[in-house]
């Protein structure tokens, strides 16, 4: 638990330690199944969390992205790229 995270995801990794900890390893597992990098990772992850309709998700990864560098233009075209399977409300919701 190194990051800042929700009351809720704090209270669930205290009160069960041990599925937090497998959580967690299973999120490093995936991160290493394949070849993309940590910055098309976090983008793919963004996309994943505006295709679900997850807003905490959406917000937890553009903060994420920006502090990893992530240029506000990327972001954009991530939430442009879901008018097409998604419609334009969905991606005016994520641009927001």
């Amino acid at each position: 638990m190194t990051r800042a995270m929700p009351g809720a995801a704090v209270d669930l990794a205290k009160q069960h330690s041990d599925i937090w900890l497998a959580y967690s390893d299973l999120g490093k597992a995936c991160a290493n199944a394949g070849p993309l990098s940590d910055r098309e990772r976090r983008l793919a992850k963004l996309a994943l969390a505006i295709g679900a309709a997850s807003e905490g998700a959406g917000h937890s990864h553009t903060r994420r992205a920006r502090a990893e560098g992530i240029e506000n233009a990327a972001l954009d075209q991530v939430a442009l790229l879901a008018i097409g399977p998604l419609g334009l409300p969905r991606a005016v919701a994520a641009k927001t």
